[in-house]
Protein backbone atom coordinates (compact mmCIF):
# COMPACT_ATOMS: atom_id res chain seq x y z
CA UNK A 1 0.00 0.00 0.00
CA UNK A 2 1.06 3.60 -0.42
CA UNK A 3 2.53 5.35 2.60
CA UNK A 4 0.04 8.20 2.13
CA UNK A 5 -2.87 8.12 4.60
CA UNK A 6 -5.85 10.43 3.97
CA UNK A 7 -7.16 12.33 6.99
CA UNK A 8 -10.85 11.64 7.42
CA UNK A 9 -11.34 12.05 11.15
CA UNK A 10 -9.41 14.12 13.71
CA UNK A 11 -9.62 14.10 17.51
CA UNK A 12 -8.65 17.45 19.06
CA UNK A 13 -8.10 17.98 22.80
CA UNK A 14 -5.79 20.82 23.79
CA UNK A 15 -5.06 23.02 26.80
CA UNK A 16 -3.01 25.49 24.73
CA UNK A 17 -5.56 26.74 22.23
CA UNK A 18 -3.27 29.14 20.35
CA UNK A 19 -3.73 28.78 16.60
CA UNK A 20 -6.42 26.15 17.05
CA UNK A 21 -9.33 27.86 15.30
CA UNK A 22 -7.35 28.49 12.11
CA UNK A 23 -6.23 24.87 12.08
CA UNK A 24 -9.73 23.52 12.76
CA UNK A 25 -11.28 25.71 10.06
CA UNK A 26 -8.69 24.49 7.56
CA UNK A 27 -9.31 20.85 8.48
CA UNK A 28 -13.07 21.32 8.23
CA UNK A 29 -12.57 22.94 4.82
CA UNK A 30 -10.76 19.77 3.72
CA UNK A 31 -13.72 17.64 4.79
CA UNK A 32 -12.16 16.31 7.99
CA UNK A 33 -14.63 15.28 10.72
CA UNK A 34 -13.78 16.92 14.06
CA UNK A 35 -14.11 15.15 17.42
CA UNK A 36 -13.24 17.01 20.60
CA UNK A 37 -13.49 17.23 24.39
CA UNK A 38 -14.68 19.70 26.99
CA UNK A 39 -13.45 23.25 26.56
CA UNK A 40 -11.92 22.55 23.17
CA UNK A 41 -15.26 21.27 21.85
CA UNK A 42 -17.04 24.34 23.22
CA UNK A 43 -14.56 26.68 21.57
CA UNK A 44 -14.93 25.01 18.18
CA UNK A 45 -18.70 24.96 18.42
CA UNK A 46 -18.83 28.65 19.40
CA UNK A 47 -16.77 29.39 16.30
CA UNK A 48 -19.46 27.74 14.19
CA UNK A 49 -17.57 24.56 13.41
CA UNK A 50 -19.37 21.20 13.44
CA UNK A 51 -17.82 19.01 16.14
CA UNK A 52 -18.70 15.74 17.85
CA UNK A 53 -18.10 15.43 21.56
CA UNK A 54 -15.97 12.48 22.64
CA UNK A 55 -18.80 11.54 25.00
CA UNK A 56 -21.06 11.07 21.95
CA UNK A 57 -18.47 8.75 20.42
CA UNK A 58 -17.92 6.66 23.56
CA UNK A 59 -21.43 6.78 24.96
CA UNK A 60 -20.01 7.81 28.34
CA UNK A 61 -20.06 11.34 29.78
CA UNK A 62 -16.94 13.04 31.06
CA UNK A 63 -16.77 12.18 34.75
CA UNK A 64 -14.74 12.59 37.92
CA UNK A 65 -14.01 16.25 37.24
CA UNK A 66 -12.76 15.42 33.77
CA UNK A 67 -10.31 12.77 34.94
CA UNK A 68 -12.10 10.20 32.79
CA UNK A 69 -13.15 11.14 29.27
CA UNK A 70 -10.87 9.69 26.58
CA UNK A 71 -9.77 6.50 28.33
CA UNK A 72 -12.12 4.28 26.33
CA UNK A 73 -11.78 1.46 23.77
CA UNK A 74 -13.74 3.43 21.17
CA UNK A 75 -11.03 6.13 21.35
CA UNK A 76 -7.95 3.99 21.72
CA UNK A 77 -9.23 1.39 19.29
CA UNK A 78 -9.63 4.14 16.71
CA UNK A 79 -6.04 5.23 17.31
CA UNK A 80 -4.37 1.81 17.58
CA UNK A 81 -6.13 -0.25 14.92
CA UNK A 82 -3.90 -1.47 12.11
CA UNK A 83 -5.75 -0.64 8.91
CA UNK A 84 -4.01 -3.44 6.98
CA UNK A 85 -4.78 -6.16 9.52
CA UNK A 86 -7.99 -8.10 8.76
CA UNK A 87 -8.50 -9.14 12.38
CA UNK A 88 -8.25 -5.50 13.51
CA UNK A 89 -10.76 -4.47 10.86
CA UNK A 90 -13.18 -7.20 11.94
CA UNK A 91 -12.86 -6.10 15.56
CA UNK A 92 -13.51 -2.47 14.60
CA UNK A 93 -16.65 -3.42 12.71
CA UNK A 94 -17.90 -5.70 15.48
CA UNK A 95 -17.52 -3.06 18.18
CA UNK A 96 -18.40 0.06 16.23
CA UNK A 97 -14.90 1.52 16.38
CA UNK A 98 -14.28 4.35 13.93
CA UNK A 99 -10.71 5.09 12.81
CA UNK A 100 -9.01 8.27 14.00
CA UNK A 101 -6.45 9.45 11.46
CA UNK A 102 -5.20 12.58 13.18
CA UNK A 103 -4.71 13.30 16.89
CA UNK A 104 -4.08 16.87 18.02
CA UNK A 105 -3.30 16.99 21.72
CA UNK A 106 -1.26 19.13 24.05
CA UNK A 107 -1.07 18.40 27.72
CA UNK A 108 -2.29 19.97 30.94
CA UNK A 109 0.10 22.82 31.87
CA UNK A 110 1.82 20.96 34.69
CA UNK A 111 5.16 22.79 34.53
CA UNK A 112 3.47 26.19 34.33
CA UNK A 113 1.32 25.29 37.33
CA UNK A 114 4.37 24.32 39.38
CA UNK A 115 6.23 27.46 38.28
CA UNK A 116 3.35 29.61 39.58
CA UNK A 117 3.81 28.10 43.04
CA UNK A 118 0.51 26.23 43.09
CA UNK A 119 -0.29 24.01 46.06
CA UNK A 120 0.26 20.26 46.01
CA UNK A 121 -3.35 19.34 45.19
CA UNK A 122 -3.50 21.76 42.24
CA UNK A 123 -0.26 20.40 40.84
CA UNK A 124 -1.61 16.86 41.09
CA UNK A 125 -4.77 17.82 39.21
CA UNK A 126 -2.60 19.23 36.42
CA UNK A 127 -0.95 15.88 35.77
CA UNK A 128 -2.44 14.76 32.45
CA UNK A 129 -3.36 11.09 32.07
CA UNK A 130 -5.64 10.74 29.05
CA UNK A 131 -3.49 13.03 26.90
CA UNK A 132 -0.23 11.06 27.21
CA UNK A 133 -2.13 7.79 26.75
CA UNK A 134 -3.63 8.97 23.46
CA UNK A 135 -0.35 10.48 22.29
CA UNK A 136 1.55 7.25 22.90
CA UNK A 137 -1.17 5.21 21.18
CA UNK A 138 -1.19 7.43 18.10
CA UNK A 139 2.62 7.59 17.97
CA UNK A 140 2.87 3.82 18.19
CA UNK A 141 0.49 3.52 15.26
CA UNK A 142 2.23 6.20 13.19
CA UNK A 143 2.06 3.87 10.22
CA UNK A 144 -1.53 5.09 9.93
CA UNK A 145 -2.04 7.93 12.41
CA UNK A 146 -0.55 11.43 12.53
CA UNK A 147 -0.10 12.91 16.03
CA UNK A 148 0.52 16.62 16.63
CA UNK A 149 1.58 17.74 20.13
CA UNK A 150 2.85 21.26 19.51
CA UNK A 151 1.10 24.29 17.93
CA UNK A 152 4.38 24.92 16.11
CA UNK A 153 3.53 21.87 13.96
CA UNK A 154 0.12 23.18 12.83
CA UNK A 155 1.51 25.02 9.82
CA UNK A 156 3.71 22.10 8.67
CA UNK A 157 0.69 19.80 9.03
CA UNK A 158 -1.45 21.99 6.79
CA UNK A 159 1.39 22.31 4.30
CA UNK A 160 1.63 18.52 4.22
CA UNK A 161 -2.11 18.06 3.71
CA UNK A 162 -2.18 20.61 0.89
CA UNK A 163 0.81 19.04 -0.81
CA UNK A 164 -0.56 15.49 -0.48
CA UNK A 165 -4.22 16.14 -1.34
CA UNK A 166 -5.43 15.76 2.25
CA UNK A 167 -3.06 12.94 3.23
CA UNK A 168 0.10 12.61 5.30
CA UNK A 169 3.25 10.76 4.30
CA UNK A 170 4.93 8.10 6.42
CA UNK A 171 8.09 10.22 6.76
CA UNK A 172 6.03 13.11 8.11
CA UNK A 173 4.17 10.87 10.55
CA UNK A 174 7.46 9.39 11.75
CA UNK A 175 8.79 12.85 12.61
CA UNK A 176 5.58 13.68 14.44
CA UNK A 177 5.78 10.41 16.38
CA UNK A 178 9.37 11.17 17.41
CA UNK A 179 8.30 14.57 18.73
CA UNK A 180 5.33 12.98 20.47
CA UNK A 181 7.39 10.44 22.40
CA UNK A 182 9.89 13.14 23.36
CA UNK A 183 6.98 15.29 24.55
CA UNK A 184 5.53 12.62 26.85
CA UNK A 185 9.01 11.72 28.11
CA UNK A 186 9.72 15.36 28.97
CA UNK A 187 6.32 15.65 30.64
CA UNK A 188 6.92 12.60 32.80
CA UNK A 189 10.39 13.94 33.61
CA UNK A 190 8.86 17.18 34.88
CA UNK A 191 6.37 15.31 37.03
CA UNK A 192 8.93 12.89 38.49
CA UNK A 193 11.40 15.69 39.20
CA UNK A 194 8.68 17.66 40.98
CA UNK A 195 7.63 14.63 43.00
CA UNK A 196 11.23 13.95 44.03
CA UNK A 197 11.39 17.49 45.33
CA UNK A 198 8.04 17.19 47.10
CA UNK A 199 9.16 14.16 49.09
CA UNK A 200 12.75 15.41 49.34
CA UNK A 201 14.15 12.37 47.55
CA UNK A 202 17.73 13.39 46.75
CA UNK A 203 18.66 10.26 44.83
CA UNK A 204 15.58 8.66 43.24
CA UNK A 205 16.07 5.15 41.92
CA UNK A 206 15.48 6.35 38.37
CA UNK A 207 16.16 9.86 37.10
CA UNK A 208 15.42 11.27 33.68
CA UNK A 209 16.38 14.55 32.04
CA UNK A 210 14.69 16.36 29.18
CA UNK A 211 15.37 19.28 26.91
CA UNK A 212 13.78 21.28 24.13
CA UNK A 213 15.79 22.12 21.06
CA UNK A 214 16.71 25.79 21.09
CA UNK A 215 19.36 25.82 18.40
CA UNK A 216 21.20 23.45 16.09
CA UNK A 217 24.87 24.33 16.12
CA UNK A 218 27.36 24.31 13.29
CA UNK A 219 29.51 21.93 15.32
CA UNK A 220 30.51 21.13 18.89
CA UNK A 221 33.78 21.85 20.65
CA UNK A 222 35.51 20.85 17.41
CA UNK A 223 34.37 20.87 13.76
CA UNK A 224 34.12 17.07 13.55
CA UNK A 225 31.56 16.97 16.40
CA UNK A 226 27.85 17.56 15.77
CA UNK A 227 26.04 19.56 18.45
CA UNK A 228 22.81 21.24 19.46
CA UNK A 229 21.61 23.45 22.32
CA UNK A 230 18.63 22.34 24.39
CA UNK A 231 16.83 24.27 27.11
CA UNK A 232 15.47 22.58 30.22
CA UNK A 233 12.42 24.76 30.79
CA UNK A 234 13.79 26.50 33.88
CA UNK A 235 13.61 30.27 34.10
CA UNK A 236 17.13 30.82 35.42
CA UNK A 237 18.50 33.97 33.82
CA UNK A 238 21.41 33.34 31.51
CA UNK A 239 22.36 32.37 28.00
CA UNK A 240 19.26 30.17 27.62
CA UNK A 241 16.86 33.04 28.37
CA UNK A 242 18.88 35.87 26.84
CA UNK A 243 17.92 37.90 23.79
CA UNK A 244 20.59 38.16 21.10
CA UNK A 245 20.62 41.60 19.49
CA UNK A 246 23.31 41.14 16.88
CA UNK A 247 26.16 39.02 15.64
CA UNK A 248 26.39 35.57 14.11
CA UNK A 249 25.00 32.47 15.79
CA UNK A 250 26.47 31.43 19.09
CA UNK A 251 28.73 28.39 18.86
CA UNK A 252 28.94 25.49 21.31
CA UNK A 253 31.98 27.05 22.98
CA UNK A 254 30.37 30.50 23.00
CA UNK A 255 27.35 29.16 24.87
CA UNK A 256 29.49 27.26 27.36
CA UNK A 257 31.78 30.22 28.05
CA UNK A 258 28.95 32.77 28.18
CA UNK A 259 27.19 30.68 30.79
CA UNK A 260 30.37 30.51 32.86
CA UNK A 261 30.91 34.26 32.60
CA UNK A 262 27.37 35.23 33.58
CA UNK A 263 27.25 32.81 36.50
CA UNK A 264 30.49 34.33 37.79
CA UNK A 265 29.51 37.98 37.49
CA UNK A 266 26.21 37.19 39.24
CA UNK A 267 28.25 36.57 42.40
CA UNK A 268 28.60 40.36 42.54
CA UNK A 269 24.91 41.25 42.27
CA UNK A 270 24.20 44.38 44.27
CA UNK A 271 27.89 44.95 44.97
CA UNK A 272 28.41 47.80 42.52
CA UNK A 273 29.60 47.58 38.91
CA UNK A 274 31.45 44.33 38.15
CA UNK A 275 32.84 42.64 35.08
CA UNK A 276 34.09 39.13 34.35
CA UNK A 277 36.07 38.16 31.26
CA UNK A 278 36.11 34.45 30.43
CA UNK A 279 38.30 32.39 28.12
CA UNK A 280 37.78 28.66 27.73
CA UNK A 281 35.37 28.58 30.70
CA UNK A 282 37.96 30.12 33.04
CA UNK A 283 38.08 33.74 34.20
CA UNK A 284 41.07 35.64 32.87
CA UNK A 285 39.99 38.79 34.71
CA UNK A 286 37.34 39.96 37.16
CA UNK A 287 37.01 43.48 38.47
CA UNK A 288 34.82 45.87 40.42
CA UNK A 289 34.88 49.62 39.99
CA UNK A 290 33.10 52.90 40.38
CA UNK A 291 31.63 52.45 36.91
CA UNK A 292 31.16 49.58 34.47
CA UNK A 293 33.96 50.96 32.33
CA UNK A 294 36.27 51.00 35.33
CA UNK A 295 35.23 47.45 36.27
CA UNK A 296 35.85 46.27 32.69
CA UNK A 297 39.29 47.87 32.51
CA UNK A 298 40.30 46.41 35.86
CA UNK A 299 39.25 42.95 34.64
CA UNK A 300 40.99 43.48 31.30
CA UNK A 301 44.26 44.55 32.91
CA UNK A 302 44.53 41.25 34.75
CA UNK A 303 45.40 39.38 31.54
CA UNK A 304 45.09 41.40 28.32
CA UNK A 305 46.47 38.58 26.18
CA UNK A 306 43.84 36.05 27.25
CA UNK A 307 41.05 38.63 27.13
CA UNK A 308 41.42 38.89 23.33
CA UNK A 309 38.56 36.90 21.81
CA UNK A 310 36.98 36.35 25.21
CA UNK A 311 33.50 36.59 26.70
CA UNK A 312 32.55 39.67 28.72
CA UNK A 313 29.83 39.51 31.38
CA UNK A 314 28.52 42.55 33.25
CA UNK A 315 26.34 42.70 36.34
CA UNK A 316 24.62 45.93 35.26
CA UNK A 317 23.11 47.14 31.96
CA UNK A 318 25.74 47.95 29.36
CA UNK A 319 26.26 51.68 28.83
CA UNK A 320 27.83 53.56 25.93
CA UNK A 321 31.05 54.41 27.75
CA UNK A 322 31.74 50.76 28.53
CA UNK A 323 30.74 49.69 25.02
CA UNK A 324 33.26 52.13 23.53
CA UNK A 325 35.99 50.50 25.62
CA UNK A 326 34.99 46.91 24.85
CA UNK A 327 35.05 47.36 21.06
CA UNK A 328 38.72 48.41 21.17
CA UNK A 329 39.65 44.72 21.11
CA UNK A 330 38.08 41.65 19.50
CA UNK A 331 35.43 40.20 21.81
CA UNK A 332 33.23 37.20 21.01
CA UNK A 333 30.23 37.83 23.26
CA UNK A 334 28.98 40.44 25.71
CA UNK A 335 26.17 39.50 28.09
CA UNK A 336 24.51 41.88 30.52
CA UNK A 337 21.15 42.46 32.22
CA UNK A 338 20.18 45.07 29.64
CA UNK A 339 21.88 47.55 27.33
CA UNK A 340 21.26 51.18 26.39
CA UNK A 341 20.31 52.14 22.85
CA UNK A 342 23.58 54.05 22.60
CA UNK A 343 25.57 50.95 23.55
CA UNK A 344 23.68 48.87 20.99
CA UNK A 345 24.47 51.45 18.32
CA UNK A 346 28.17 51.27 19.13
CA UNK A 347 28.17 47.49 18.92
CA UNK A 348 26.23 47.59 15.63
CA UNK A 349 29.45 48.53 13.86
CA UNK A 350 31.00 45.24 14.99
CA UNK A 351 28.94 42.69 13.07
CA UNK A 352 30.65 39.62 14.53
CA UNK A 353 30.26 40.76 18.14
CA UNK A 354 27.29 39.09 19.80
CA UNK A 355 25.33 41.13 22.32
CA UNK A 356 23.05 39.24 24.69
CA UNK A 357 20.76 40.82 27.26
CA UNK A 358 18.74 39.23 30.03
CA UNK A 359 16.01 40.39 32.37
CA UNK A 360 18.26 40.00 35.40
CA UNK A 361 21.04 37.99 37.01
CA UNK A 362 20.92 34.34 38.08
CA UNK A 363 20.77 33.76 41.83
CA UNK A 364 24.06 32.14 43.00
CA UNK A 365 22.29 30.81 46.10
CA UNK A 366 19.40 29.15 44.24
CA UNK A 367 19.08 25.39 44.49
CA UNK A 368 19.35 23.25 41.39
CA UNK A 369 21.04 20.23 39.89
CA UNK A 370 24.19 19.89 37.82
CA UNK A 371 24.76 16.99 35.43
CA UNK A 372 27.95 15.54 34.00
CA UNK A 373 28.06 12.66 31.54
CA UNK A 374 30.51 9.81 32.06
CA UNK A 375 30.87 6.57 30.12
CA UNK A 376 27.80 4.50 30.78
CA UNK A 377 25.98 7.04 32.91
CA UNK A 378 25.84 10.47 34.42
CA UNK A 379 26.81 12.18 37.64
CA UNK A 380 24.17 14.33 39.32
CA UNK A 381 24.84 16.77 42.12
CA UNK A 382 23.45 19.90 43.70
CA UNK A 383 24.54 23.10 42.00
CA UNK A 384 27.44 24.66 43.90
CA UNK A 385 25.41 27.34 45.66
CA UNK A 386 27.69 27.44 48.68
CA UNK A 387 27.76 30.95 50.10
CA UNK A 388 30.34 32.27 52.52
CA UNK A 389 29.22 34.40 55.42
CA UNK A 390 32.15 36.52 56.65
CA UNK A 391 31.17 35.62 60.20
CA UNK A 392 31.96 31.97 59.37
CA UNK A 393 35.61 32.70 58.63
CA UNK A 394 38.11 31.34 61.10
CA UNK A 395 41.35 33.26 61.56
CA UNK A 396 44.01 30.63 62.22
CA UNK A 397 47.22 32.70 62.04
CA UNK A 398 48.77 35.05 64.59
CA UNK A 399 47.90 37.98 62.38
CA UNK A 400 44.29 38.66 61.40
CA UNK A 401 43.59 40.18 57.98
CA UNK A 402 43.06 43.91 57.77
CA UNK A 403 39.72 45.25 56.60
CA UNK A 404 41.12 45.81 53.10
CA UNK A 405 42.66 42.34 53.00
CA UNK A 406 39.39 40.78 54.15
CA UNK A 407 37.47 42.50 51.34
CA UNK A 408 39.95 41.17 48.78
CA UNK A 409 39.89 37.69 50.32
CA UNK A 410 36.11 37.51 49.97
CA UNK A 411 36.35 38.80 46.38
CA UNK A 412 38.99 36.20 45.54
CA UNK A 413 36.89 33.44 47.11
CA UNK A 414 33.90 34.29 44.89
CA UNK A 415 36.10 34.14 41.81
CA UNK A 416 37.88 30.92 42.83
CA UNK A 417 34.52 29.14 42.91
CA UNK A 418 34.36 29.62 39.12
CA UNK A 419 37.96 28.69 38.26
CA UNK A 420 38.80 25.14 37.18
CA UNK A 421 40.69 23.22 39.86
CA UNK A 422 43.37 23.47 41.01
CA UNK A 423 42.43 27.14 41.37
CA UNK A 424 44.53 30.00 42.69
CA UNK A 425 43.31 33.60 42.47
CA UNK A 426 45.32 36.72 43.41
CA UNK A 427 43.22 39.84 44.09
CA UNK A 428 44.19 43.41 44.93
CA UNK A 429 41.83 46.31 45.58
CA UNK A 430 38.76 44.56 44.15
CA UNK A 431 40.26 43.11 40.97
CA UNK A 432 42.00 39.91 40.01
CA UNK A 433 45.70 40.37 39.29
CA UNK A 434 46.58 36.73 38.61
CA UNK A 435 44.60 33.55 37.97
CA UNK A 436 45.98 30.01 37.89
CA UNK A 437 43.56 27.36 36.66
CA UNK A 438 43.24 23.69 35.85
CA UNK A 439 46.68 22.52 36.91
CA UNK A 440 47.45 19.07 38.29
CA UNK A 441 49.63 20.71 40.95
CA UNK A 442 48.38 23.54 43.16
CA UNK A 443 51.94 24.88 43.29
CA UNK A 444 51.93 25.19 39.49
CA UNK A 445 48.68 27.18 39.67
CA UNK A 446 50.26 29.62 42.14
CA UNK A 447 53.29 30.06 39.89
CA UNK A 448 51.29 30.50 36.67
CA UNK A 449 49.07 33.13 38.28
CA UNK A 450 52.09 35.00 39.63
CA UNK A 451 53.85 34.83 36.27
CA UNK A 452 50.81 36.30 34.52
CA UNK A 453 50.89 39.17 37.00
CA UNK A 454 54.54 39.81 36.20
CA UNK A 455 53.81 39.85 32.47
CA UNK A 456 50.98 42.33 32.95
CA UNK A 457 53.15 44.57 35.13
CA UNK A 458 55.64 44.81 32.27
CA UNK A 459 52.86 45.45 29.73
CA UNK A 460 51.33 48.19 31.87
CA UNK A 461 54.68 49.74 32.75
CA UNK A 462 54.29 49.08 36.47
CA UNK A 463 57.26 49.13 38.82
CA UNK A 464 56.23 45.81 40.35
CA UNK A 465 53.57 43.14 39.82
CA UNK A 466 50.24 43.71 41.53
CA UNK A 467 50.61 40.46 43.43
CA UNK A 468 52.66 42.54 45.86
CA UNK A 469 50.24 43.22 48.72
CA UNK A 470 47.53 40.99 47.24
CA UNK A 471 45.11 38.51 48.80
CA UNK A 472 44.95 34.92 47.54
CA UNK A 473 42.16 32.35 47.40
CA UNK A 474 42.69 28.62 46.98
CA UNK A 475 39.63 26.54 46.07
CA UNK A 476 40.89 23.65 48.24
CA UNK A 477 43.37 23.28 51.06
CA UNK A 478 47.13 23.56 50.68
CA UNK A 479 48.32 20.00 51.32
CA UNK A 480 51.84 21.20 52.05
CA UNK A 481 53.51 24.54 52.84
CA UNK A 482 55.13 24.79 49.37
CA UNK A 483 52.12 26.30 47.63
CA UNK A 484 51.58 28.78 50.45
CA UNK A 485 55.22 29.83 50.38
CA UNK A 486 54.99 30.38 46.61
CA UNK A 487 52.16 32.91 47.03
CA UNK A 488 54.16 34.59 49.80
CA UNK A 489 57.13 34.85 47.46
CA UNK A 490 54.83 36.49 44.90
CA UNK A 491 54.08 39.20 47.48
CA UNK A 492 50.69 38.10 48.80
CA UNK A 493 49.91 39.12 52.37
CA UNK A 494 46.67 37.25 53.07
CA UNK A 495 45.22 33.86 52.16
CA UNK A 496 41.76 32.28 52.21
CA UNK A 497 41.42 28.52 51.93
CA UNK A 498 39.11 25.74 53.16
CA UNK A 499 41.53 24.11 55.58
CA UNK A 500 41.21 20.47 56.56
CA UNK A 501 44.57 19.11 55.43
CA UNK A 502 46.49 16.63 57.58
CA UNK A 503 49.31 19.16 57.32
CA UNK A 504 47.30 22.20 58.41
CA UNK A 505 49.60 22.76 61.39
CA UNK A 506 52.67 22.94 59.15
CA UNK A 507 50.91 25.23 56.66
CA UNK A 508 49.76 27.54 59.46
CA UNK A 509 53.27 27.65 60.91
CA UNK A 510 54.66 28.58 57.48
CA UNK A 511 52.07 31.34 57.15
CA UNK A 512 52.99 32.75 60.56
CA UNK A 513 56.70 32.67 59.74
CA UNK A 514 55.99 34.53 56.46
CA UNK A 515 53.82 37.09 58.25
CA UNK A 516 50.69 36.10 56.33
CA UNK A 517 47.16 36.46 57.58
CA UNK A 518 45.18 33.32 56.80
CA UNK A 519 41.55 32.35 57.24
CA UNK A 520 39.79 29.02 56.88
CA UNK A 521 36.36 28.75 55.27
CA UNK A 522 35.47 25.16 56.08
CA UNK A 523 34.04 25.01 52.52
CA UNK A 524 35.66 23.77 49.32
CA UNK A 525 34.92 24.89 45.75
CA UNK A 526 36.32 22.23 43.43
CA UNK A 527 35.28 22.79 39.80
CA UNK A 528 36.27 20.13 37.29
Amino acid sequence: MTNLVPIGRALISVSDKSGLLDLARALHGMGVELISTGGTSGMLRTAGLPVRDVSDVTGFPEMMDGRVKTLHPLVHGGLLALRDDDEHLVAMAAHGIEPIDLLIVNLYPFEETVAKGADHATCIENIDIGGPAMIRAAAKNHKFVAVVTDPADYAPLLDQLKAQDGATSLAFRQKLALSAYAKTAAYDTAVSTWMAGEIKEKAPRNRSVAGKLAQTLRYGENPHQQAAFYTDGSKREGVATARQWQGKELSYNNINDTDAAFELVAEFAGAGPACAIIKHANPCGVGQGGSLKDAYLRAYHCDQTSAFGGIVALNQPLDAETAEEIVKIFTEVVIAPGASDEAKAIFAAKKNLRLLTTAGLPDPRAAGLAFKQVSGGMLVQDRDNGWLNPADLKVITKRAPTEAELADLLFAWKVAKHVKSNAIVYVKDGATVGVGAGQMSRVDSTRIAARKAQDMAEALGLAQPLTIGSAVASDAFFPFPDGLLTVAEAGATAVIQPGGSMNDAAVIAAADEAGLAMVFTGMRHFRH
